[in-house]
């Protein structure tokens, strides 16, 4: 979630530093399924970070219950700090995204009225050099998103397997030298075990070819993404967390998903699709009860951030916003067992 820290102003710019990514459409999105003020209804920021997103609606929807989700403790903290001024309207819960299910219950909610999912790694956690997410400062190997967890970025380089390292480069990172990677991994923690990320890029610059580190950006920047999704499992997580999005709308409600790398937005665009069509065999002339599409696409295709608004918040740049919205509170059919036979 790449800007989600920052709340526009009536200049587009809140102190933060940052304008959420696609905010306003977010919010026109929503806004058919939150009213005018969002009396009574829910809307649920999967993705918290520093409540920028929340921020925006509960200011955009002044009667809005609005409850963020987040892995990371000191999201947590730093986000119920700035949104106090909005009492109990705001409720925060520790937890990672495929957690909602159970956040929800917990907070005696049946179900939401808007959902947010703004994916990826959050400015807050880019900007904080001392968490290692980022290539272009040396700091610790770290890059947990929940500081509780055990495994760091240090621990997979230190201890997996050389063909484990090159599983989750080329699966994660879509990196072309992944073995070759890997290989040079073990070799150079043979001599000294790696704790910063400073001595990985120049094994990175050292390892790949002069022609690849020419184009398609950074050399690092595919072993680092590759690395954070493994450290903090987000794909695993992501595949847990749509359904459970899906299911805890209510008739009317509306998902917004907002990914950064084609790994994400993969598992998004294959979940919407099996909900939006029809499992009623090809020939008969209507849908049969129960196999009917139960969301509606309301967007075409993925959208993409303006030129306007890269320009003022650079890390809107790779944004896929997709959304939808539930036609029926009725449970969502298995898939036929004869594929050839499904639309």
């Amino acid at each position: 979630m790449p800007a989600a820290d920052g709340v526009a102003s009536s200049e587009g710019r809140s102190s933060y530093g940052h304008v959420p990514v696609l905010a306003g459409r977010a919010v026109d999105i929503f806004r058919g399924s939150l009213g005018d003020d969002g009396a009574g209804r829910v809307y649920v920021d999967g993705t918290l970070g520093l409540g920028g997103h929340s921020e925006l609606m509960l200011r955009a929807f002044p009667r809005l219950t609005v409850v963020g989700l987040d892995r990371d403790t000191y999201a947590i903290a730093a986000a119920t700090e700035r949104l106090a001024p909005f009492g109990d309207r705001f409720t925060a819960v520790h937890t990672r995204y495929d957690g909602l299910a159970d956040a929800l219950d917990g907070l005696g909610i049946r179900a939401a009225d808007a959902i947010l999912f703004d994916l990826g790694v959050s400015s807050m956690q880019l900007d904080r050099t001392e968490r290692g997410f980022a290539y272009s400062v040396d700091a610790p190997l770290d890059m947990r998103m929940d500081p509780t967890d055990e495994l760091t970025a240090a621990d997979v380089l230190n201890t997996y397997e050389a063909r484990d390292i090159a599983r989750v480069l080329r699966t994660y990172g879509e990196e072309k030298f992944a073995s070759k990677i890997a290989a040079a991994v073990v070799r150079e923690r043979a001599r000294e075990p790696f704790t910063t990320s400073g001595r990985l890029v120049e094994l990175l610059y050292a390892t790949i070819p002069a022609p690849a580190r020419r184009k398609g950006g950074h050399p690092a920047k595919r072993t680092f993404q590759a690395l954070r999704i493994e450290v903090n499992r987000e794909l695993v997580s992501l595949e847990a967390a749509v359904p459970q999005g899906l299911d805890a709308l209510a008739p009317g409600g509306r998902i917004v998903f907002m990914s950064y790398q084609s790994l994400e937005d993969r598992i998004v665009k294959t979940a919407l699709a099996a909900r939006t069509r029809s499992t009623t065999p090809v020939g008969l002339p209507m849908d049969l009860p129960g196999t009917g599409p139960t969301f509606r696409l309301l967007t075409r295709g993925a959208e993409r951030a303006t030129e306007a608004e890269i320009a003022d918040n650079p890390r809107a740049a790779p944004v896929r916003l997709r959304a939808a919205e539930r036609l029926t509170d009725h449970p969502i059919p298995a898939e036929p067992t004869d594929r050839s036979a499904a639309r």
